[in-house]
């Protein structure tokens, strides 16, 4: 009996720093998010945008990051580099437009991964997730159950990676819940590294009469920082401060899905316009071009959120794909 989906596991990727693989460290978490399009490209086809979800902490100043995945047909996995910064000097990623909100979401080209025979899954925002309204209608509160995966400490095993699954309870929620609070607790202890993971909601068939039973596992949000407790050590002899004490309180911050949501529909406003530019560029030299020249095909017109080496939309569909930008791969 499983409380967690299996293929959760595979939406979860560690983050790491250093361009050298043997001295490479592993930073931060991040999962695999996948967007509903609505409407469909193609009539009555289910489509998904997919984007890697983090904290814009984990992501600040950094030229790239090196995120890893499994292969699916042999133990190992491979590194790959993902650029932040265009050749313009714009920041490839899309944060919340609300500094004290920290979630970042990344372009991830989905058909790549495939080609590459990679082990990966996504959360999907049309079935895997509960927003603060059905977290509401669902009666959720203190106590229920949740599990935050990710990697703490930096323990990513260079052969190939195993997410932390880590349980825990909801703290504190119904300051988030009443609107008065932006983000929520629980009772799951997370160090550096478990930056940017998911925590999911935990099924349960037990309720106490006149509550609700928690049908399914939903991502209800990602890991912002653990609450330290601070003791300051005083001396003794001239009563004055000496030392700060910092420690981990067992709680951790969270960041809801709302937050998500709001965060990638900024990614998807800025990747529709980079689309249409691009679309318009592309019919502007055709038609500069004259009528003895062929005229670019439409599929090339398309833009990624993540323009190098070359724009193409990603999209991710159900069974099959969509054309998928390059990412610069650098093997572990």
């Amino acid at each position: 009996m499983a409380l967690l989906p299996p293929f959760f596991l595979h939406t979860v990727a560690a983050i790491g720093v250093g361009d050298d693989p043997a001295k490479r460290t592993w930073i931060g978490t991040g999962f695999l998010f996948g967007n509903l399009i609505d409407p469909p490209p193609a009539k009555d086809q289910k489509t998904w945008r997919v984007w890697l979800i983090t904290n814009k902490h984990v992501l600040d100043g950094l030229r790239h990051i090196y995120v890893k995945f499994n292969s699916a047909v042999d133990p190992h996995s491979k590194d790959y580099l993902v650029p932040l910064i265009a050749r313009n000097g714009k920041a490839e990623w899309i944060g919340h437009p609300n500094a004290s909100t920290d979630v970042a979401a990344v372009s991830v080209p989905v058909r790549f991964l495939r080609d590459e025979q990679r082990l990966f899954n996504y959360f999907k925002s049309d079935e895997h997730i509960a927003t603060r309204k059905q977290l509401q209608d669902g009666q959720i509160t203190e106590g229920d159950r949740v599990f935050v995966l990710g990697f703490p400490m930096g323990l990513v095993d260079r052969s190939r990676q195993y997410v932390i699954c880590r349980g825990g309870v909801i703290g504190r929620i119904r300051d988030y819940l009443e609107g008065k609070t932006a983000d929520f607790l629980v009772d799951a202890t997370v160090f550096p590294g478990n930056s940017g993971g998911p925590v999911i909601l935990c099924p349960s068939a037990l309720a106490i009469e006149g509550t609700k039973t928690i049908k399914k596992a939903d991502l209800i949000g990602v890991v912002k920082s653990y609450v330290p407790y601070s003791d300051l050590a005083v001396s003794s002899q001239t009563r004055k401060p000496r030392i700060m004490f910092e420690e981990n309180s067992g709680l951790a911050a969270v960041e809801p899905v709302d937050a998500i949501l709001e965060t990638v529909a900024l990614a998807e406003k800025r990747f529709k316009s980079r689309l249409a530019q691009a679309k318009h560029k592309a019919k502007k030299q055709a038609t500069q071009s004259g009528p003895s020249t062929t005229a670019v095909p439409a599929q090339s017109a398309q833009a990624s959120p993540l323009p190098e080496p070359a724009p193409k939309e990603e999209n991710e569909r159900a069974p099959g794909v969509q054309n998928a930008a390059s990412m610069r791969r650098k093997a572990k």
